[in-house]
């Protein structure tokens, strides 16, 4: 599988899952094509599209605020506005943490014993 370095782009996601589950290529690019349809509608009207197993696509709003002019350092408003925000699920999360060797710490922090 391609990809190494950057990620897949939708012509290889659509390879990959076409020979996986043994479809026609045309088949897969109109189902991820659906799935992106499918987000896109779901976060307009709800704010959120969920991806079992892989995560949620969340729309969320930024407050004004100040910020500074990066050259001349002067303040500057910077407007409230929509973002999207991804949010991992805990189980990938922790299978591809636990995965690349990365030291992981405990989420429940113990209390320090005190001596």
């Amino acid at each position: 599988m391609k990809g190494k370095g950057r990620g897949l782009t939708k012509m290889e996601l659509a390879e990959h899952l076409a020979q996986k589950f043994e479809l026609r290529k045309a088949t897969a690019r109109r189902i991820l094509e659906e799935l992106e349809t499918l987000a896109a509608e779901q976060v307009k009207t709800t704010g959120i599209f969920s991806l079992p197993g892989i995560g949620k696509l969340i729309l969320s709003q930024r407050k004004a605020r100040t910020g500074r002019h990066p050259k001349t350092g002067e303040p500057i408003e910077i407007p409230a506005r929509a973002v999207l925000k991804f949010r991992i699920a805990k189980t990938l999360k922790t299978a591809i943490l636990s995965a690349s060797g990365e030291p992981r710490r405990e989420e429940s922090a113990e209390a320090p014993s005190s001596a």
